[in-house]
């Protein structure tokens, strides 16, 4: 094919319409799939992100502690290219709870979270 301004807005116009089909397909092939459920509360979507989570090992998270975890500390933050937002969740014991501190503070931004929380069943251990 010729390097022309013809040939070159056809080979565009082909690229645009190969995308615009990849897209279809896959929109076809993701029809099954079942929505995230978007009525979850931030509290609600941490404690359901654990519930999912606990044949996890409910053990401190730091390489080489082998204490229980009591805490589950969560961080979100800015991507450094700013494109989302990135969660970072840990289950601590709690003398690791205590050491740690908000890590990426260059990520800031409107929806900033740094939280720890106990965990519910050491809640329900520590009152019986």
């Amino acid at each position: 094919m010729a390097d022309n301004k013809k040939s070159r807005n056809k080979q565009a116009r082909d690229e645009e319409n190969r995308q615009r089909a990849w897209e279809v397909e896959q929109a076809r092939e993701r029809m099954d799939e079942t929505e995230p459920r978007d009525d979850l509360n931030e509290a609600d979507e941490s404690r359901y992100e654990r519930e999912e989570n606990s044949d996890a090992s409910q053990t401190c998270h730091r390489r080489g502690c082998d204490e229980p975890a009591k805490f589950v500390v969560l961080e979100r933050y800015q991507e450094e290219t700013g494109h989302g937002s990135v969660e970072a969740e840990a289950n601590l014991c709690q003398r690791h709870t205590a050491e740690e501190s908000p890590t990426n503070l260059g990520g800031v931004y409107a929806d900033y979270v740094f939280r720890v929380d106990p965990l519910p069943e050491t809640i329900d251990r520590d009152r019986a």
